[in-house]
């Protein structure tokens, strides 16, 4: 049986809940009541104990009603606890925290119990009541926060699956209208305007300055803008040169927008989705200034300038 407890009734109670539910499920031969009695000479927990016989019945109740814990007595020759344990995780949740009461030694036991699933194994010939309630408490406790991280984890996942479904959808978007401004330019503009660049996306662009893109999209969602402004000038400055548009850039960059994203996995792309309209504003403004070098310098070519003294006569 349970020795009473030497230590004074309030000794850490403030830990404790203030009241806990139980089903004891005993042997047919085993004396009943004892249990409840000893919980009740302990006034540090209010613990509920409703107690049943036999494998079947315990089953059964477990069925009908939700328990904070379940206590379990192993008697070698009335109640196997070790084969109730198995019969118990497949029949009831896995967040049920179970006990097992015996009369054997610990260290005989406390291996055999963990392996099927049981939470704690008590001996009651060297255990207290109050060891007991802290026991029960603690497997309690213990399956609420396995409970409440398998909660997370799930609004985790949700959550990083609504955000890759919304940077898939702003890249279709931002597809579409790229598409859009491709039909308005092959309709509308005019040809013969010094300003004119093909809106023809029929140019493709190298491998090599792709994998670039793709380097400098990697290191600027890490790093940001502060260490990059060399390597965004000299990239609009390629661009420019090699006469691709704002629609192709702005192609290439979804291409390899896309493929950062898909890699992602379980990580959050919100972060990068961010990071990705940043940079492709930084590079459109600095193609855009390079167009509009070029243009100026179109428009109004330099001059050679004379020499003083080698100028026509007067």
């Amino acid at each position: 049986m349970l020795k009473e407890s030497t230590l004074p009734t309030a000794a850490r109670w403030g830990c404790l809940p203030p009241r806990m539910r139980a089903l004891f499920i005993t042997g047919y031969h085993r004396a009943a009541g004892w249990l409840a009695e000893a919980f009740a000479a302990d006034s540090a927990s209010d613990v509920i104990l409703e107690e049943v016989a036999g494998m079947a019945a315990g089953l059964a109740r477990l069925r009908d009603e939700v328990f904070d814990a379940v206590l379990v007595s192993h008697e070698a020759d009335n109640l196997d606890a070790l084969e109730l344990l198995q019969a118990l995780r497949a029949g009831s949740s896995e967040q049920q925290p179970i006990i097992v009461l015996g009369e054997a030694r610990g260290k005989e036991m406390n291996v055999l119990c963990f392996e099927v699933g049981a939470d704690a194994y008590v001996c009651i010939e060297q255990a207290t009541t109050r060891e007991l309630i802290w026991q029960v408490a603690r497997a309690i406790e213990r399956h609420q926060l396995l409970a409440e991280n398998q909660r997370l984890a799930q609004e985790q996942r949700h959550r990083l699956q609504i955000e890759h479904d919304e940077a898939t959808r702003l890249l279709e978007q931002q597809r579409g209208l790229i598409s859009d401004l491709e039909d308005i330019c092959r309709t509308e503009q005019d040809t013969d305007s010094p300003i004119y660049i093909a809106a023809s996306t029929d140019l493709v662009l190298p491998e090599r300055l792709i994998d670039h893109y793709q380097e400098l999209l990697k290191a600027y969602v890490i790093m940001g803008s502060g260490n990059l402004n060399d390597e965004m000038l000299q990239l609009a400055e390629l661009l420019a040169t090699g006469g691709v548009t704002a629609q192709q850039a702005m192609r290439m960059h979804l291409h390899v927008l896309e493929d950062v994203v898909r890699s992602l996995g379980s990580r959050s792309a919100r972060h990068v989705m961010n990071r990705a309209d940043l940079l492709i504003l930084e590079v459109m403004i600095q193609l855009c200034e390079g167009y509009r070098i070029r243009l100026h310098q179109e428009i109004h070519p330099p001059r050679q300038r004379t020499l003083p003294g080698f100028g026509p006569p007067p």
